[in-house]
């Protein structure tokens, strides 16, 4: 284990000290060791040493929760030697009291948080992220039954009727109206052809975005082919998931503390809610069901995001916006787990992945012990045994959403930005969330593309859009979420009229949604 451990390292520029190399042999995980390695990597160090875990804790937490006992003990035992061990044990005695009450050990899963550690970008990261992607959905595109006589574009030959599975690199109307869209492989490069002789793959072809990877099943000669028909990786579950016993998760996004619009009386309600004050015996016993609260980015406004911004803020520090947010979250009960990932505000990098919102800005949130802050994107798991899985949760705060609706004409003649869902429909569908270059601000990853949907989630929760919207497609549940300030002067020049103070409540049980006004 430890030669696997130190080549994973290596191969990613780092060395590792005789200590940790140790100590990562002894945990025998190498997904473990890779989680802490995409923590850590964008520290500016190349060696990875005890101190700069124990400098990096807080972020590293969210790792250690998802360790069996066997291993934690590792962890324990590891910690004390660098002087934490009240941090990891603090871990366990929560979980001690979570077993007393015959919860699960586990209540939140951190699957995948991914951070890209900081590296002089080249336009090989470029092209290595995109084969990647490339080669990724060419797995899943390959085992669809409809994609008959699979071939590369550099093996056509003769007029026949085939299949390829390609990526679009341009697309274009001729002055009949009908589509050609550029598309390649690793092999090479061709021409297809979508008619409006057949309307209904034309119309399908018409929502085609750059960069998609798509299954195309066509006919002609390698200088130009015919489309007869396209398909796409596409996400699906066989079953909806429901839990034996009722349990409640929330979800809400786009605060914006610090705002001049934030709406502080209507968030501080929503607050006293949750704690009881004011509520009926029948509301209590609601409340007692509630364990989690999703946070979906923006949870402040912060400082300097545009040009202006000083003008529209009451609180101009965004420590001083984060402090407030702590406060409030101390309110909710600690029962209550709430996990928070980062948006365009938050004070991290806007590039995705968005890291968790770290203790360089937001030190009073690494304190409150109920509070797991995530990447942007995030898989998280709840409800899960050792008996069966739980729900997966995909929180994406969906910067791509604006392009997306832009580039697609169902989405944009349908004023998507009025129902999101539309749009993340168009992202399941691709299995990525944010699948066109150029359409958000992105890190490459020469080893993998971490805004590819690679495990399918029940439930896809999006802020940004301000707009709450719920609907299922393919058994996959979307919420998305409104915010808590009043209209900006953006807003307003763009038309955009927001949902305040909405709250989606899902039944983990029934699955029944209820959305809670507490505008």
């Amino acid at each position: 284990m430890s030669e696997k451990i130190l080549k994973l390292f290596i191969r990613k520029g780092f060395l590792l000290d005789r200590e940790m190399l140790d100590f990562f042999d002894k945990l025998g995980d190498e997904k473990i060791a890779k989680e802490i390695l995409n923590r850590v990597g964008d520290s500016g160090e190349k060696m990875i040493t005890k101190n700069l875990i124990n400098s990096n804790l807080e972020r590293i937490k969210p790792v250690f929760k998802e360790l069996d006992v066997e291993k934690k003990k590792i962890v324990e035992k590891f910690f004390v030697n660098i002087s934490v061990s009240v941090e990891v044990k603090k871990e366990i005695s929560v979980e001690d009291k979570l077993k007393e009450k015959k919860v699960i050990s586990n209540p939140v899963k951190v699957l995948s948080s991914p951070v890209n550690f900081c590296k002089k970008l080249e336009v090989k990261d470029f092209i290595k992220n995109f084969r990647n992607r490339y080669n990724f959905f060419k797995g899943l595109l390959q085992e669809k039954t409809e994609l008959s006589n699979l071939t590369s574009i550099d093996k056509i030959s003769g007029n026949r009727n085939f299949s390829i599975i390609a990526m679009v690199n341009n697309k274009s109307i001729t002055k009949n109206k009908n589509l050609i869209l550029e598309v390649e492989d690793l092999t090479g490069k061709t021409k297809l052809l979508a008619t409006q002789a057949k309307k209904e793959i034309f119309e399908k072809a018409k929502e085609v975005v750059l960069d998609d990877v798509v299954g195309f099943k066509c006919s002609g000669s390698r200088d130009f082919l015919f489309v007869n028909d396209l398909f796409y990786p596409d996400a699906y579950l066989d079953n909806k998931k429901r839990l034996d016993e009722e349990v409640y998760a929330l979800f809400i996004s786009d605060m914006h503390i610090g705002s001049k619009n934030f709406l502080e009386d209507n968030f501080a309600r929503f607050i006293d809610w949750l704690r009881g004050v004011g509520v009926d015996e029948k509301q209590k016993k609601i409340l007692k069901k509630i364990k989690y609260l999703f946070v979906i980015g923006d949870s402040v406004d912060g400082v300097g995001v545009y040009p202006g911004q000083e003008k529209d803020l009451k609180i101009k520090n965004i420590k001083e916006q984060y402090e407030k947010l702590a406060g409030f979250y101390k309110k909710i009960p600690k029962y209550i787990r709430i996990i928070q990932c980062a948006g365009q505000h938050d004070a991290v990098r806007v590039a995705e992945p968005q890291p968790p919102i770290g203790e360089d800005f937001a030190e009073p949130l690494l304190r409150i012990e109920n509070l797991y802050l995530v990447s942007n994107p995030s898989l998280v798991e709840i409800e899960s045994s050792e008996e069966k899985s739980g729900f997966k949760i995909l929180m994406y705060h969906g910067a791509s959403m604006h392009h997306l609706i832009n580039e697609i004409e169902e989405l944009k003649l349908s004023n998507a930005h009025h129902t999101p869902a539309k749009a993340v429909k168009h992202l399941l569908l691709r299995r990525h969330l944010s699948p066109c270059h150029g359409g958000g601000v992105y890190i490459p990853n020469a080893s993998e593309d971490f805004m590819i949907i690679k495990e399918i989630p029940d439930i896809v929760t999006t802020g940004d859009l301000h707009k709450v919207d719920v609907e299922i497609y393919n058994n996959i549940l979307i919420v998305c979420n409104s915010c808590w300030q009043t209209i900006t002067a953006f807003e307003e020049k763009v038309g955009n009229q927001p949902d305040y103070c909405k709250v989606p409540m899902l039944n983990l049980k029934t699955r029944e949604i209820k959305i809670l006004d507490f505008e």
